[in-house]
């Protein structure tokens, strides 16, 4: 039997919207109290709420090791804006950042901008594909030692290691170079839920972690290796892909039953599957799936984050470290250390272009 992969846990911190910090620092330190690879902060200009990317640029500063990814929807927004602030979260975490991209697809999210309609998902998705090519781009336009800071010679940058990214999308162009030097993992990580097939191209061209919500490790697999194998057609690695199986989890009573295999269990909720059970059983479930092969790890969104997440963390991972399937300390300082993903490197150093 081939050796398993390392198992990768992640989990959402957000719920009702929530305006003080010290409530998502908390969450975040918890998580980390369980040496989680990241959690996620969920955003959408649909509900009311803090800016994602925001606040966990605040919850930066109060973690040490936790990764930090917000859903930062790239529809009705700027990608050289988007590549300047995820940037920016990487550098004020010392590489710890990562973003979640969506779209936004309704009329009525259109209408708070008023610069455009509503458009079909497929052409969203292309668009937010072409924000993740343009936003790595971007990083790369800087050299990793571009930064001079000579008080001597009265020279801040060298700008032969500045480069033109020169971009034509179907929606934008950018022509760059970036204002914020490179980011510390060199591309921040970035995540994409390839679950539906608008988004699933995209997350194979773009993504390094893919989330992907189905009832059964049987689908869950079917869906990772759909993805896999697009990513190869796109040039890429695909085991340089992260695939997390997304539950949506309720913990709130010990005792109750585990839904076996979640397809007959209650209605999904968050477009996803739906976990209700005990600590023990969501390891339980977290060890059969991951055995068998189906995934990397999983995107765990508490019902209720304060109450659910200690419960993950103390129960579930608790049990899972014991097990030795899950480490109790972290491999590096940065997200792409937490995943063993390789720090890209510079496309414009490699070939030598200069401004």
């Amino acid at each position: 039997m081939p050796a398993l992969r390392p198992l990768h846990l992640a989990a959402e911190i957000g719920g009702p919207p929530r305006y003080d910090a010290a409530h998502h620092i908390g969450l975040a330190r918890l998580a980390e109290g369980g040496a989680l690879d990241f959690v996620t902060l969920g955003d959408s200009f649909a509900r009311p709420g803090p800016d994602a990317l925001a606040v966990l640029a605040r919850v930066a500063p109060a973690t040490r090791r936790v990764g930090l990814v917000p859903t930062v929807t790239t529809t009705h927004t700027e990608p050289f804006h988007v590549s300047s602030a995820v940037a920016t979260l990487d550098w004020v975490s010392r590489g710890r950042a990562g973003w979640h991209v969506v779209v936004s697809t309704t009329e009525a999210e259109a209408r708070l901008f008023g610069r455009r309609p509503a458009a079909p998902a497929p052409d969203l998705w292309q668009e937010a594909g072409e924000c993740a090519d343009v936003s790595a781009r971007l990083w790369d336009s800087w050299e990793d030692d571009a930064e001079i800071r000579s008080t001597a010679t009265g020279r801040f940058i060298d700008r032969d290691k500045l480069h033109y990214v020169d971009f034509e999308g179907a929606a934008f162009s950018v022509r760059g170079p970036a204002i914020v030097p490179r980011p510390p993992q060199g591309h921040p990580v970035v995540v994409i839920d390839g679950t539906a097939e608008p988004a699933r191209d995209a997350a194979a061209h773009h993504a390094d972690v893919v989330l992907v919500r189905a009832p059964t490790p049987e689908r869950t697999a079917a869906v990772r290796d759909d993805v896999r194998l697009r990513a190869a057609a796109h040039g890429r690695d695909p085991d340089a892909l992260r695939v997390l199986a997304a539950l949506t989890v309720d913990l709130g009573d010990a005792e109750t039953a585990f839904e076996p295999g979640l397809a007959t269990g209650p209605p999904p909720a968050d477009r996803g599957t739906y976990f209700r059970g005990g600590p023990v059983d969501l390891a339980d479930l977290i060890t059969e799936w991951h055995r068998a092969g189906a995934v990397d790890g999983f995107h765990l969104t508490p019902i209720t984050p304060a109450r659910d997440l200690e419960r993950i963390v103390n129960g579930t991972v608790a049990l899972l470290q014991h097990r030795s399937l899950f480490r109790t300390f972290y491999p590096g300082g940065t997200l792409r250390e937490h995943l063993g993903l390789a720090r890209p490197a510079n496309r414009y150093a490699r070939a030598g272009a200069r401004v």
